[in-house]
């Protein structure tokens, strides 16, 4: 421990002098140069402070607590005036690196230094803080540069996330862009696969025509016109009809009329249209072999869109192929209808025996089929009432129908039994027509006999009303069907036929039930038949519709009806 060094300081040489001190002192502690620096600068000013006030009493004491720990150099500073014992302290330490040995060499006495060595002493000091300064600033400019570069780096890897942000919006909104237009494609899709099942669904052209409103108002238009050019004079002739929807007639392309151009792909664009100016009007062709007419939508909003135009222009291409289809079916249904009427003759008018019939085509296909009923005298002057079925459905159906008819009726010029005559159709039928089956029942009235003879080929059985109201089937076994390729020889069958009874011959599409059978039918017509009274009985076409009733539904029917009623005349007090 070195022993405190106390001073006192009362004029500015002494300063200089007590400084040159503390430095040698700190210096020879080996003290860091800006360390010490900074401990003598405070030290300066603080004695110049109280220099100022009447003096000072400095005291430096160098400590080490420990043998091997650094050491500390203090310096107090007490002002002299007010006095020492009331006077508050300043105090400063230094930490230097020390060890001290047993007995330090004191510096020399402050009054012995020379003052040039203090001002290069200082000079070296100073020079020490500058170069210390000149590191820092070198260090702190190769700071400053890496703290640059790292700054454009940062500023170019900010420019990157935001560019690579701006990609991925722009991605993202492209996705979504994408995802919208496949989502309004697949729904112009699906309502267009929809409509062209409903469309295509019929085979009723007015039907068509009077489901497109309901398809496409109110979202692809607002109003829904369609001109074809096969309607009757009341709905087509007298019509009016926009410029856009002659022309799209003459030219077989859509046009657009409106304020402004469409612009639609395989559009034309024509002026605004005088019955609509303000909303545009799309006027497309129902073309397919011929053009049928013109579908006119009028716009749900300002314009129609691209993609929209597009789906409305297909699906009226599929419109008019329906419309096709529908048409020429229902020209070869009427034709085939003209055909049917031409094979059922009217009923003769006999003697004692009166006659009625219907017949209802089936409403599904051609509306044509085998079914059929007649009725004529035999040379003999009998009257042979016939009913048929010939098996399937269609244009072929009725032509062997036809045939059948005629050789039935041929062959009764020549034979008289119902049974022969059966036989001899079921011989043609299996020579000329193999695969191809029929059924039928022959009824025979002779004038003046109370009783029929009868005959059946696999049909279904006659039912006989008595003037009382009992109700019997004509149930013994029929033949086969006529066609079946096996040899048979039919029989005849004779039945009571009072005056006044009524006998009933059918096809089965009138007693035919698919999820009932056959003889459920057969059973509801007894029941009808018993249930009419004799008034019912005596207008014979009225009793007929009063059979049809609540045996034949007013919904679809898959097969054709025939019905043929054989009324004798009562005796005139029944």
């Amino acid at each position: 421990m070195i022993p405190p060094d106390v001073q006192k300081i009362t004029t500015a040489a002494e300063t200089a002098r007590a400084r040159a001190f503390a430095a040698h002192l700190a210096a020879s502690l080996g003290a860091p140069e800006v360390e010490r620096a900074r401990f003598l600068t405070a030290l300066t000013a603080q004695l110049r402070k109280c220099l100022g006030q009447g003096g000072a009493e400095l005291t430096l004491t160098v400590q080490q607590p420990g043998p091997d720990s650094s050491v500390r150099l203090e310096a107090v500073v007490r002002p002299t005036a007010p006095a020492p014992e009331h006077a508050s302290r300043w105090h400063l330490a230094l930490s230097c690196p020390g060890p001290v040995t047993q007995d330090p060499p004191l510096p020399a006495h402050p009054n012995d230094i020379v003052s040039a060595e203090a001002l290069l002493a200082a000079d070296e000091e100073t020079a020490a803080v500058l170069r210390r300064l000149d590191e820092s600033e070198n260090l702190l400019r190769l700071h400053r540069e890496e703290l640059h570069q790292t700054n454009q780096g940062v500023l170019a890897l900010h420019a990157e996330l935001d560019a690579a942000a701006l990609t991925q919006r722009e991605l993202l909104d492209a996705e979504r862009a994408a995802r919208g237009e496949a989502e309004k494609a697949r729904r112009l899709l699906t309502f267009l696969a929809n409509a062209s099942a409903v469309v295509t669904a019929s085979l009723d052209h007015e039907d068509i025509v009077r489901r497109l409103p309901e398809l496409l108002m109110p979202e692809y238009a607002s109003q829904v016109d369609v001109w074809l050019f096969d309607e009757d004079e009341r709905t087509a002739g007298h019509g009016v009809h926009s410029a856009a929807a002659v022309t799209a007639a003459r030219t077989d392309r859509p046009q657009h009329a409106g304020p402004h151009p469409g612009g639609l792909p395989g559009t034309d664009d024509c002026p605004p249209s005088a019955l609509s100016p303000h909303r545009p009007l799309l006027c497309i062709p129902l073309a397919v072999r011929r053009t049928l007419g013109v579908l006119t939508l009028t716009a749900p909003g300002d314009r129609f869109d691209a993609d929209t135009s597009v789906m409305l222009i297909e699906l009226a291409r599929r419109v008019a192929i329906a419309l096709d289809n529908a048409l020429r079916y229902e020209q070869h249904r009427d034709t085939a209808e003209e055909l049917q009427r031409a094979q059922l003759t009217d009923l003769p008018a006999a003697d004692g025996l009166h006659l009625a019939a219907r017949y209802l085509p089936a409403t599904r296909g051609l509306n044509i089929g085998g079914d059929w009923y007649d009725a004529f005298f035999q040379p003999d002057g009998s009257l042979l009432t016939v009913i048929g079925d010939v098996t399937g459905h269609g244009l072929r159906a009725a032509v062997i129908m036809g045939q059948l008819r005629t050789a039935l009726r041929a062959y009764a010029v020549e034979e008289t039994s119902p049974a022969r005559i059966l036989t001899r159709l079921h011989r043609m039928l299996c020579h000329q027509q193999p695969n191809l089956y029929a059924t039928a029942t022959i009824a025979r009235f002779r004038p003046g006999e109370p009783q029929a003879t009868w005959a059946a080929a696999g049909h279904p059985p006659a039912v006989v009303r008595a003037p009382g109201g009992a109700v019997r089937v004509l149930d013994e076994k029929p033949g086969v069907m006529l066609g079946v390729p096996i040899p048979f020889e039919y029989e005849d069958h004779t039945t009571e036929i009072e005056p006044g009874s009524t006998l009933v011959l059918y096809t089965d599409g009138l007693v035919e039930r698919r999820a009932e059978g056959i003889d459920v039918g057969i059973g509801l017509l007894a029941q009808t038949l018993a249930a009419l009274h004799e008034t019912d009985l005596a207008n014979l076409d009225a009793c007929a519709e009063s059979l049809l009733k609540p045996l034949v539904h007013e919904s679809e029917r898959d097969d054709d009806v025939c019905l043929l009623l054989c009324r004798t005349t009562p005796l005139p007090n029944s």
